[in-house]
């Protein structure tokens, strides 16, 4: 019987293209752990505490790397795209896009893969994706009323002017006709889509003014028959069932009796959070403002004098470019890829120039 003791089998020496990935990995984590702390800089309270929470499972993760890179950990390595945009837009834009870019680095972690990773460090980046996700949340409520006016009113503009423009362009008008369009085209769509939002805003603010209770009525409370219990009506319309609506109806009037209170009636949740849904107004100047730079763009080239085909391969270039931008950017902002993003959005404004662009040339054609 050998009685020998085994000595543990020695990690094989990396090759160099597995160092230069785990120090990739090494200078994302310290990019990610200095981005969490700015923002914790700028936070207080739970938001606070969370950010620097995640800042030291960064660092947790970075003596992982520098354990298996040993002398190799000196060398600094320049940090992934991802990683670097994070920084980036964050010191450029604010804490939305970081949590947003955060979120996006997070959830596409190359760790489930590594097998230089623990199981403990893939499963902590999956977790800190669903953290971001929550913070980033916040951030986004605020962007969404206004934003979602702008961003749509942007893109409305840009696919909607070139899309006129190339379809009268194509039909052989001169410029004077084609700019006319467009300036036409930017101002209808402009005023419709200021109106449509401040409409539609307006709406939604005033049904979820309907479903307010009056504030009268709570001053009724303490004249109620605690034993009739009509208060428990209201509660069971609102969505309780009728031994809850009861408590609570008895639990109310009590303490309106007792000590002169008058509690608020509850709401019926709506679903809806009116910071995020926006101001009329808000939406209205908005789109109004993002419609018309969007618009804008298409008619550049004739508004200096361009024509024919170099005209519209130029205005379409210019377009494709915005699109790419605003797909991008709600890309960002919604934490997934922008690059999906951006082409479907160059996609389908493409798609729609290219119909209208057909059926002028078809007009033009037959008016000859």
């Amino acid at each position: 019987m050998n009685n020998e003791s085994t000595a543990p089998e020695a990690r094989p020496e990396p090759d160099r293209r597995t160092i230069r990935r785990w120090q990739r990995y090494l200078a994302n984590e310290r990019l990610e752990e200095r981005v969490y702390r700015n923002l914790a800089d700028r936070r207080s309270g739970e938001d606070r505490e969370i950010l620097l929470a995640l800042a030291t499972a960064e660092s947790r993760h970075q003596e992982h790397w520098i354990g298996l890179l040993g002398e190799h950990a000196q060398k600094k390595r320049t940090p992934d795209l991802i990683t670097l945009s994070l920084a980036f837009l964050g010191r450029l834009f604010g804490s939305v896009f970081v949590l947003a870019l955060a979120q996006q680095s997070e959830t596409s972690s190359p760790y489930d893969d590594e097998e230089a990773a623990s199981a403990e460090m893939a499963a902590d980046e999956r977790i800190h994706a669903e953290v971001v996700r929550a913070l980033a949340a916040r951030s986004r409520a605020r962007l969404s009323g206004n934003f979602r006016a702008a961003v749509f009113g942007a893109n409305d503009g840009l696919v909607s002017n070139l899309a006129l423009v190339l379809g009268v362009g194509a039909a052989g008008v001169g410029n004077h006709v084609i700019l006319l369009t467009g300036v036409s085209g930017l101002l209808a769509g402009a005023l419709s889509m200021a109106a449509g939002e401040y409409i539609s805003v307006r709406s939604q603010r005033e049904l979820l003014d309907a479903s307010t209770p009056d504030p009268e009525s709570r001053h009724a409370l303490a004249d109620l028959n605690i034993d009739a219990n009509e208060l428990a009506l209201v509660f069971r319309a609102r969505g309780m069932d009728s031994p809850e609506a009861d408590a609570r109806a008895h639990r109310t009037i009590a303490a309106a009796k007792n000590k002169n209170v008058a509690p608020q009636l509850p709401s019926l949740d709506s679903g809806v959070d009116r910071d995020e849904l926006g101001t009329g107004l808000g939406a209205s100047l908005s789109s109004f403002a993002f419609f018309s730079s969007g618009a804008l763009i298409p008619i550049l080239p004739y508004i200096f004098g361009m024509s024919g085909l170099p005209a519209v391969f130029l205005s379409a270039g210019l377009v494709g470019i915005a699109l790419l931008f605003t797909g991008g950017t709600v890309g960002l902002l919604s934490g997934t890829a922008p690059g999906p993003r951006a082409l479907r959005q160059l996609a389908v404004g493409f798609g729609a120039a290219a119909v209208t662009y057909a059926l002028g040339l078809l007009f033009g054609v037959s008016a000859g």
